[in-house]
């Protein structure tokens, strides 16, 4: 007996330049490049804080542009907070549960 195959669902965005079948979730590799993105953007913005201050070209320049401009660390460390509380929201909307709208 020939089987019959069921037609593939096929769901479109942007006017069909992205296709995907219903049903598909997203790929855990994918998932998993949010958190190390997140994760990797917040280093960055920890380690840069204050500029490339310890550069052998222009680290001194810095040091004095830091010291002329009297930069606020608390006001660092909020947008490091902003920056942890959207990766939370991100990596938590990526990885629950798939639902079918």
């Amino acid at each position: 007996m020939a089987e019959v195959k069921t037609p593939i669902e096929i769901k479109e965005y942007a006017d069909g330049w992205i296709t995907e079948r219903k049903g598909t979730d997203v790929p855990k590799f994918l998932k998993l490049c949010y958190v190390v993105i997140a994760a990797g953007c917040l280093a960055y913005f920890i380690y840069f804080m204050f500029g490339e201050v310890n550069h052998a070209d222009r680290g001194m320049l810095v040091r004095q542009f830091n010291q002329m401009t009297q930069s606020s660390p608390g006001f660092m460390y909020f947008v490091g907070a902003l920056i942890v509380v959207f990766a939370v929201v991100v990596v938590t909307f990526a990885v629950r549960n798939f639902h079918e709208d």
